[in-house]
C-alpha cells in the first residue's frame, strides 16, 4: 500500500472509532446484523444508483440491475420474500462508512475485496469477477495503458482505479470525479483523455454510444462482493451471504444474472 492509502485508512479507522466510543458515549454492545434483519423483516442495501447495468433507477423510478436483483435473492434466501429490501444509496466515496457505521446492513454495489479494504470491512465470497479497463473516444490514437503518459484519465474516487493507475501509469495525469456519469461526460466533452474503471460498468458506455469504445485489454482482476460491517456481530450474517451465494451459483441464478444485465 502506497504512504498515502495508509494514511487514508489511519484517518478512516479513527474518525469510526470517533463515531462509537466519541459521540456515542453511552456502552456500546454489538448487536447481531442479522438477528435485527429479522426482527425488522427488511435488509437495508446500500446500492450505487450510478453504475448502470448494476445499479440505476429506471423511468418509473424503480431500482434496478443486476445488483439490485442480486440483492432481490439474497432477501429471499434469509427472509423468505424477495421484496423485503429497502435500497439505501452509496457511493464509491461513502460506502465503506455507511457499511463500517451500520447505517446499512449490507452493501452491493460493485465493490471490489481488497486487503485494504478488508481493514475496515469485511466481505462475503465473490459473486462475480470485472477487470479494469479502459474507455476512450472512437477516434482516439491511444490503444493501451502504456499511451497514457502525459494524458488526462478519469477516475472514480473511491475506487480501486486510482491506486491501480498509480502502478500502471504513474505519469498520467489523474482527474477524480464523484460519478460515472461526470467522468463520461468529460471523456465526451475532450476534458479526459480516458476513462478507467471496472469493464463491467465502462462497457455499458460502449454499447450506448459508439462516439466511444472499450479498449480489450484487462489490467486487474476484481471480484466483487458483499460487504458488510466487520465484527462478532457480522459472524452470522456473512454465514448466510455465503450460503446464499453458494446456493445462487449452483442454481444458475447468479450466471443468469450476469448474462442478462452484462450480456444482454
Amino acid at each position: 500500500m502506497n504512504k498515502l492509502g495508509t494514511i487514508l485508512i489511519s484517518i478512516f479507522l479513527c474518525l469510526v472509532a470517533l463515531y462509537f466510543f466519541v459521540l456515542k458515549p453511552e456502552k456500546y454492545e454489538e448487536k447481531d446484523i442479522y438477528d435485527s434483519i429479522m426482527e425488522k423483516g427488511i435488509i437495508r442495501v446500500g446500492i450505487n444508483l450510478d453504475s448502470k447495468p448494476f445499479g440505476f433507477k429506471n423511468e418509473k423510478g424503480e431500482v434496478c440491475g443486476y445488483d439490485a436483483d442480486l440483492a432481490r435473492y439474497i432477501a429471499q434466501y434469509i427472509t423468505g420474500n424477495r421484496n423485503n429490501v429497502k435500497f439505501i444509496p452509496v457511493t464509491p466515496h461513502d460506502r465503506l462508512l455507511k457499511a463500517s457505521t451500520g447505517e446499512v446492513d449490507i452493501v452491493i454495489a460493485t465493490m471490489t475485496i481488497t486487503p485494504q479494504r478488508l481493514q475496515i470491512i469485511d466481505f462475503s465470497i465473490p459473486y462475480d469477477v470485472a477487470g479494469q479497463a479502459l474507455l476512450v473516444r472512437r477516434a482516439s490514437k491511444i490503444s493501451s495503458i502504456g499511451d497514457l503518459s502525459g494524458q488526462n484519465v478519469g477516475i472514480i474516487w473511491g475506487t480501486t482505479a486510482e491506486k491501480n493507475m498509480l502502478n500502471l501509469a504513474p505519469t498520467a495525469n489523474i482527474l477524480g470525479f464523484k460519478t460515472y456519469k461526470e467522468a463520461y461526460h468529460a471523456l465526451k466533452n475532450g476534458k479526459i483523455d480516458a476513462i478507467t474503471s471496472d469493464d463491467t460498468i465502462l462497457s455499458r458506455f460502449a454499447i450506448d454510444d459508439n462516439q466511444v469504445k472499450l479498449l480489450p485489454k484487462r489490467y486487474s482482476r476484481e471480484p466483487y462482493g458483499i460487504g458488510f460491517k466487520r465484527g462478532k456481530g457480522s459472524a452470522k450474517l456473512k454465514e448466510e451471504l455465503n450460503n446464499a451465494i453458494s446456493d445462487l451459483k449452483q442454481k444458475n441464478v447468479i450466471n443468469r444474472l450476469h448474462k442478462q444485465w452484462l450480456e444482454g
